[in-house]
């Protein structure tokens, strides 16, 4: 848990024509819904939850997690400890043939094709084994111990050539390799980053996250926060990298990159965002979705940050139209 050393301050400014939004009023009533928040500058313009929950309870974010990644490898790139060039084999020299050969810029951008598969509908995907090396799972009877993120990363293996990939390959291993490489190049342990991007933050509850069995951070998809905190989060993108204070925080020129450069699409029915950096953008929106019902979309023109919260309860815990109606309504809300 890692809480901030100063809090943003917020203000209510209602704006009822949110509230009274028809698509987020459906979203409202789908059993699903945890809670929104939606935020401009330092003024709440809008908060709801369920009956049964709250905008100040922590909650699972899942992939948004992911966005830390580029916070800080956009931080270790304008210090030039990292090339996107590079191949993961030049970092991490034990890793196995799926990434040795991947450029660090294919993971950011999801463009790598190996044999790992993230396909929620199939229980002997790879990423429920991947759950296990996180810490998530129980490993199977048939396992001898708990495997490690270390473990299971070298594991991967199938690489393919990844020219012309003009659609995203979504894979969570790629966030795990990563994270293994900002781990080992960073001058500074990932839990000091944790704790200075919280500060730049400035959450008013905690930051939670869980970590692997060899102690690595789950940015792939272990943190929790509040709507209200997420809201926060997302307004670090909004207000260009700046911490609270005003000060230069995140790499504003890696951010700006991110949303003007060519970069694979989101499959339909969210293809108006491209994967870029780690964050999904369509040039003017920032954001990542999560699993789950999870999604956190900036609009950099209106500075908006809104955040909302699900825990969608079919078989699979994944439902496109519902992650597309999200996204698509919480686009329209931050334009308002």
């Amino acid at each position: 848990m890692v809480r901030s050393r100063n809090v943003l301050v917020l203000e209510s400014q209602l704006d009822t024509s949110i509230q009274s939004h028809p698509d987020l009023k459906k979203l409202m009533r789908n059993s699903a819904f945890s809670a929104i928040c939606c935020i401009r500058d330092d003024k709440i313009l809008m908060e709801a939850a369920a009956d049964d929950f709250s905008t100040s309870q922590p909650h699972s974010i899942q992939s948004i997690s992911k966005l830390h990644i580029h916070l800080i490898i956009g931080q270790l790139i304008s210090q030039g400890v990292l090339s996107l060039d590079a191949k993961v084999k030049e970092y991490l020299p034990d890793i196995g043939s799926g990434y040795a050969e991947a450029p660090l810029q294919s993971l950011l951008d999801m463009k790598v094709r190996n044999n790992f598969s993230e396909d929620y509908f199939d229980p002997y995907s790879d990423c429920y084994t991947e759950e296990i090396a996180l810490g998530w799972r129980l490993p199977s009877n048939n396992m001898e111990k708990e495997s490690t993120l270390v473990d299971f990363t070298n594991k991967i293996t199938g690489f393919c050539d990844q020219e012309n990939i003009t659609v995203a390959d979504y894979k969570s291993a790629n966030t795990d390799v990563l994270t293994r490489i900002l781990a080992k190049c960073s001058p500074k342990s990932l839990a000091v980053h944790i704790e200075e991007i919280a500060d730049a933050i400035g959450y008013e509850g905690a930051f939670h996250i869980s970590l692997s069995p060899d102690g690595f951070p789950a940015f792939s998809g272990g943190g929790c926060l509040s709507a209200r905190d997420l809201a926060r989060f997302g307004l670090i993108f909004a207000r260009n990298g700046l911490d609270i204070h005003g000060n230069h925080f995140a790499n504003s020129s890696f951010l700006e990159k991110s949303l003007s450069r060519n970069a694979p699409s989101l499959t339909e029915p969210k293809k108006w965002l491209r994967y870029s950096n780690h964050l999904m953008t369509d040039g003017r929106f920032v954001g990542h979705a999560g699993y789950g019902g999870q999604f956190l979309l900036v609009d950099t023109l209106t500075k908006t940050s809104c955040s909302f919260l699900s825990v969608l309860e079919n078989e699979d815990g994944y439902d496109e139209t519902y992650m597309s109606e999200v996204a698509t309504t919480l686009r329209k809300i931050c334009t308002q």
